[in-house]
């Protein structure tokens, strides 16, 4: 038996409201116990499949196979290791070359199924998980993924990969090999959504990287085990994956119906403008339609109307998460919240939105909108209330009482709101002279907006820019003339990864199942750490024990409460000031690719294009 001992961390910060489990208790844990294995896992109850479904809700197991789907891709790469902070990788790689123990089904809101681990085990409380190899687990190479290559892969990501794996690495107290094929995770401190991370973790052929620094990026091609391998890279401008036809698991019922496509490529453009033309030549066959109006308007290319381009729109059931413009309060300039309400103030998302997308869909109201884990209108009460009372001294206003953003006019200028935010810029002690907006000092009111000239995954380059245009024209009212960077991508992504920007646009896609990576969009490490998503640089005690009951929450409604008062604590921090959201996603297609009808609880998202789509009529 193979036992790696990790130190001890502290597990409590201050108003950290965790349970950290003393190293003698886990230590004399028995390695055998009253849980059973299973072949799948769910934070909460029973995975909804059984054990030998036939396969998964959303996917057509008589779906055909062959066939290609090119994708495009705003910028560029530089590396093929998306599991490291160094480089900009291609996207891709880590989807469909790298796999890992258990599979998530997006039908379902926090449920894995077995997928290099064949079972599944862990005891009533959670202190550890146990998974079995499967013995037909094989790399692209032939070799066999074995449990050294999974101890591992757990190791280096780790220690040195990117830091989304760092927290969760910390909370593990040892890890042992368990007969000839199974794998056991010990925690140190308690947290039920451990066992679901370590299920989630890609495994890597350990002998490919020995004696070489994994932490550095490169295009050496990784060898994985899934469905497909690299086939020709284009560095900077395209990558494409050919289906491996020795693909180990291709007659798993979790895969009936999955990886359909011989081949998938991504093809890499300057900016969207230049992507959505390819694809109105047919360079390109699938395309997300972020605007609404556009989608009403611009749709009658040839291509289109004479049936070989068609148009799908696809619901979900998922969190709206946030998008819009985030302010760094590593800037003292924005370190108060009256700034960030008065700078929320002067944006003008009536008419903005109406401008730019017709006015067709709701704003963000809070970070989990369009779910049931949003916090509800009014006062907190209940377990909510609960929960957020310690921390009231220093919440800001609203958490506790309500916080609504302002609603805007559908006129160029919102006077109201501009008042409002003169107001609070004098009580955070800045008045207008001359014309510019100064602090008792003299010191202008002076900042950064930060832009990718490629545009982000939910907006182009151009959308961002004419948002930020109209948002400069009105803060010129309050004596604040902002400078605007555009950069290119690899600019902007070490720019961001090192926080060296005042305000930049900010998307976080968030699920129905939050849990560890909260501490990685919104924990205090990511205040001075580079590589984090907490781009606002917030430092919350009250956001981290909510994070913390959301992880040791034993029922739904516990979980549901914990995640609702986190969403208060971040709404009320005003650091980002939202936009519009869609609670359908708009894709225009080749018409001889194709769907199946029922469509996953959340809808389009990783694990659904191009997974379970197929091409036909060719």
């Amino acid at each position: 038996m193979r036992i790696f001992k990790f130190p001890d961390i502290s597990a409590i910060r201050g108003g950290f409201l965790t349970v950290a489990l003393a190293c003698g208790t886990v230590a004399a844990l028995p390695l055998t116990s009253l849980a059973e294995p299973s072949h799948g896992l769910a934070m909460y109850g029973e995975p909804a499949l059984p054990a030998g479904f036939d396969h998964l809700p959303y996917a057509n197991p008589e779906a055909p196979k062959g066939g290609a789907i090119r994708l495009a891709e705003p910028g560029g790469f530089d590396s093929l290791k998306p599991w490291v902070l160094k480089g900009n990788p291609a996207w891709g790689v880590g989807v469909h070359v790298a796999e890992t123990l258990m599979y998530r089904s997006i039908d379902e809101p926090f449920t894995l199924y077995g997928l290099l681990a064949e079972s599944v085990e862990t005891d009533r409380d959670r202190t550890w998980v146990e998974f079995t190899l499967r013995p037909e687990g094989r790399f692209s190479d032939g070799s066999p993924v074995t449990v050294e290559d999974v101890i591992w892969s757990y190791e280096t990501l780790g220690t040195v990969g990117h830091p989304r794996y760092l927290g969760a690495w910390a909370k593990i107290d040892r890890m042992e090999q368990v007969g000839e094929r199974g794998i056991r995770f010990t925690f140190k401190e308690a947290d039920r959504e451990l066992p679901l991370l370590m299920g989630m973790r890609p495994i890597l052929k350990k002998a490919q990287w020995d004696g070489k620094d994994f932490g550095e990026s490169g295009l050496e091609v990784p060898i994985g085990s899934g469905a497909y391998v690299v086939d020709r890279v284009d560095p900077g401008r395209s990558i494409s994956f050919r289906r491996n036809p020795d693909y180990w698991g291709r007659d798993l019922p979790l895969n009936r119906g999955l990886n359909n496509l011989d081949e998938i490529r991504y093809d890499y453009f300057s900016d969207a403008n230049a992507m959505f033309e390819a694809f109105k030549a047919g360079e390109v066959t699938f395309w997300r339609e972020l605007s609404a109006q556009k989608w009403d308007s611009e749709y009658n290319f040839p291509l289109l109307t004479q049936g070989r381009v068609v148009k799908s729109e696809i619901p979900n059931q998922r969190p709206s998460g946030i998008m819009g413009l985030v302010m760094n309060t590593r800037n003292p300039l924005f370190a108060d919240w009256r700034v960030r309400q008065a700078m929320i103030e002067a944006f003008n998302f009536r008419f903005i939105d109406a401008t730019l997308n017709g006015g067709q869909e709701p704003r963000i109201s809070s970070y989990f909108a369009n779910s049931p884990l949003a916090m509800q209108p009014g006062e907190a009460d209940g377990r909510v209330r609960a929960l957020l009372t310690p921390f009231a001294a220093d919440l800001p206003p609203g958490a506790i009482e309500g916080y609504t953003l302002p609603e805007g006019t559908d006129r160029v200028l919102d006077r109201a709101g501009l008042r409002r935010a003169l107001a609070l810029f004098e009580e955070a002690g800045w008045r207008v002279q001359d014309g510019v907006l100064r602090n008792a000092d003299g010191r202008a009111f002076d900042f950064e907006i930060l832009l990718n000239q490629a545009g982000t995954a939910m907006r182009t380059a151009s959308e961002t820019k004419q948002i930020v245009d109209i948002y400069v024209q009105a803060l010129r009212n309050l004596g604040i003339t902002p400078r605007v960077t555009l950069l290119d991508s690899a600019q902007y992504i070490e720019r961001t990864n090192n926080y060296q920007f005042d305000m930049t646009w900010y998307e976080r896609a968030l699920s129905l199942s939050p849990g560890n990576e909260q501490l990685l969009y919104w924990g205090s490490e990511g205040v001075a750490k580079p590589g984090s998503r907490n781009w606002m640089g917030m430092n919350s005690p009250a956001a981290e024990a909510m994070i913390a009951a959301m992880l040791n929450a034993a029922t739904p409604e516990d979980f549901t409460a914990a995640v609702q008062a986190l969403d208060r604590v971040l709404s009320a921090g005003r650091f980002v000031i939202p936009v519009s959201y869609s609670p359908i996603s708009r894709l225009a297609h080749g018409a001889d690719l194709h769907y199946p009808e029922k469509t996953p609880l959340y809808g389009d998202w990783p694990g659904f294009v191009p997974e379970v789509w197929w091409q036909a009529d060719r």
